[in-house]
Formats: structure tokens, sequence, C-alpha cells
């Protein structure tokens, strides 16, 4: 019995490993488009090291179609878009029809956003998902709340902890952003709120950046030394 129930969990084993292979999106994509997408990805899947190569592929093949997802619902939507526009509807029913192809889009970009980590935690810990987050966004998480440390060396815990908690924010619109401006923007809005946020705790942020300057500048005289 004991011989027979050990065969049928590793039979189980295989039929759920079997089913977590992840294929490579590529159908009706041009192969440089893809190509371009992979090398990207492959980028940020480098950094994490990974050992298994099955789990390295796999975790490729995620991201990589985390790229495609969003390329083919911005593309649905601005081909909505144009359609729209060029229809003869009436402004206010164009306006209606505009307003549901956004809606659309967001619905689509909801449903992308959470089955994204939710597929990388079947190879990934939590540490590992982050660092794939950080390399979509560009790592503008932690260059801006290390400069914004270094900028004011008088912060507390909380406001650190605040700071940390909205550009982390910040990052999960700028995930689902459809181009690097996009992404960015995400972040300038969420680096305003963290200004006044400083601000109204007292803050005076022209005279910190201004002694950070001048500590930079103190830095490098001091290294050319």
């Amino acid at each position: 019995m004991k011989i027979k129930y050990g065969m049928s969990i590793f039979c189980l084993l295989m039929v759920v490993l079997s089913v977590q292979a992840v294929e490579l999106d590529t159908k009706n994509r041009d192969p440089k488009y893809v190509e371009n997408i992979i090398s990207r990805s492959q980028k940020i899947i480098d950094k994490l090291k990974l050992r298994d190569t099955v789990v390295s592929r796999n975790v490729l093949n995620i991201v990589a179609n985390k790229y495609f997802a969003l390329n083919d619902i911005y593309t649905k939507r601005d081909s909505d878009v144009a359609k729209i526009k060029r229809s003869e509807l009436a402004v206010e029913a164009k306006n209606v029809a505009l307003s549901a192809a956004q809606n659309e889009k967001d619905a689509a970009l909801y449903r992308s956003h959470f089955a994204f980590p939710a597929e990388l935690s079947l190879y990934l810990n939590e540490l590992q998902i982050e660092s794939v987050k950080d390399g979509i966004t560009f790592g503008v998480v932690k260059v801006t709340y290390d400069a914004t440390l270094e900028m004011i060396p008088t912060l507390k815990k909380g406001e650190k902890k605040q700071i940390l908690a909205w550009l982390k924010e910040a990052r999960e619109f700028a995930i689902d952003a459809e181009n690097s401006n996009k992404k960015h923007e995400a972040f300038g809005k969420y680096k305003g709120r963290i200004n006044n946020y400083l601000s109204k705790r007292g803050y005076d942020l022209v005279k910190e950046r201004e002694a950070w300057y001048a500590r930079i500048k103190a830095r490098d005289a001091e290294k050319k030394k």
C-alpha cells in the first residue's frame, strides 16, 4: 500500500509539473519583436541567477508573455479608439464608445496585473518577484528611495516606510504602463505626493537638496585628491 501511495504522489507531482510548463505566446507576432522582448526579459531573469534551467525558461516565458499581453491590450485599445473616431456616430455616442473602450482596456489590465505575480509565484519567492518587478520598471523604486534617504538623512523610520510604500505602489501602476515614458509618469505622480508629504512634515526640500548637492560635490572633490 505504501509503495502504491508513493507512486501515486509521484505521478501527481509529475502531472502538476507538466501542467506548469509555460509556453511562449509568439503566435502571429513579428519575429523581430519577439526577439527583442525575449532579450529584454532575459536581462531581467539573469539577475535572479536561477540554477534550474526549466524554472528559468518558464519564468522567462512568463515575463515575455506579460510584455506581449500589454502590447495586445494597448493595441486593441488604440484600434478600437481609431475606429470609433472614424465612425459616423454622434458626438455623445462617440464619447460613450470611447469611454467603453478605455474601460475594456482597464479591465484587461486588471486581469493581467494580478495574474502576473500569481504565475511567477509558482517558481519564484517574494524577493525574486520583487526583483522581476524592479527589472520591468527600470529599478526606479530603489534609485528614488536611496536618493531620498541620502538627500534627507534625518528621515524618521515611519517616514522612510511611507516613502517606500508609495514607491512600490507606483511600481504596480508602472508595470502596466504602455511604454517607458508612461512608466516614469506613474512614478512622477508619486514623487510629487512624496514631496508634498515631506513638506507637510516640515522638511525644506530646497535646502535639503542644496545641502545634498554640496555633500556630493565635496565627496567627489575628496576622491580626486
